[in-house]
């Protein structure tokens, strides 16, 4: 037997997902709560599967995922085909997941080269970026991932290659021995608790991870502007490093010693032209930025 998904329950459940609660679903669909409960429970009968979990926000199981995966495709097709039966309609939106560094370097220059196309960018560590692929929740993504996300496609971007530095004040201060040692005591800087650049580093030196004195820095030209005040060492984009580098506010802590992080482009197998466009410009972006 073929399952039916019934579309104003599958329209309700991204509905949800989207806004967080079952309330706020309902104020956008312009029903009841309870109408929204009832469409959801429904659908999960159907499925014979729970679909979220009933917390604020709300959360997906893994059939959850699949049914949302489903809806959003839906939800693109649909935009495709109005606006090519109308030759106008909305703009079209793709969400993309992409990691802070791409962002504060090379990435907003390829989107800039596709118009009439509206972006929502979810920031997310590119480790990390394709579990918002598998829920869902984004078109396309910028990952250190080459194993592609089911139903989606895999190409390689290049390196984004990421230097050990700091100030030439720390460096003075707290290098003067064995670099491993040192950096083993020495006050480093990591964007967040999911940031291990750092510690592959000191891995990549013969050691096992940097020093317990971690400051966490969660944006990325704050970062680099941290490492340079002084407030620790940190791996930087070499983008981002060159122009203090040349102006003496940065110092390298072991030339030309290097940590090069892969980028993959993965995105849904759907022959829109919007998201085609984007990945054209991504691949075209990545070739003058990124090391091959």
């Amino acid at each position: 037997m073929v399952m039916e998904l019934p579309l104003d329950q599958v329209r309700t459940l991204l509905t949800v997902v989207d806004e967080g609660t079952f309330d706020a679903a309902a104020a956008v669909l312009h029903v009841t709560p309870s109408a929204v409960s009832q469409r959801v429970k429904a659908l999960e009968q159907r499925t014979g599967s729970v679909l979220v979990t009933r917390t604020k926000p709300v959360g997906l199981t893994e059939s959850g995922q699949v049914v949302v995966r489903f809806a959003r495709r839906l939800a693109a097709l649909e935009q495709d085909a109005r606006a090519e039966l109308s030759g106008a309609g909305e703009p079209v939106r793709v969400p993309i997941a992409v990691n802070a560094d791409s962002l504060a370097t090379w990435f907003l220059a390829a989107l800039a080269r596709v118009p009439d196309v509206c972006f929502e960018l979810h920031r997310e560590d590119q480790d990390h970026t394709t579990t918002l692929l598998r829920e869902g929740t984004v078109m396309a993504a910028v990952t250190s991932s080459a194993t592609a996300v089911q139903g989606c496609s895999v190409r390689p971007l290049g390196h984004l290659r990421y230097l050990p530095l700091a100030s030439p004040a720390f460096a003075s201060r707290w290098l003067t021995g064995s670099l491993l040692e040192d950096l083993a005591r020495a006050p480093v800087v990591m964007f967040d608790r999911r940031d291990d650049l750092q510690d592959r580093f000191i891995r990549s030196l013969g050691g096992e991870r940097a020093s317990e004195l971690r400051h966490y820095v969660p944006a990325s030209d704050v970062f680099v502007a941290a490492v340079a005040e002084g407030l620790g060492w940190g791996m930087v984009p070499a983008e981002q490093a060159a122009q203090r580098l040349r102006s003496g506010a940065l110092t390298a802590l072991a030339p030309p010693r290097v940590v090069e992080v892969p980028l993959y482009w993965q995105q849904w197998k759907l022959d829109l032209p919007a998201l085609s466009a984007v990945a054209t410009a991504v691949a075209g972006a990545a070739a003058t930025s990124l090391h091959g």
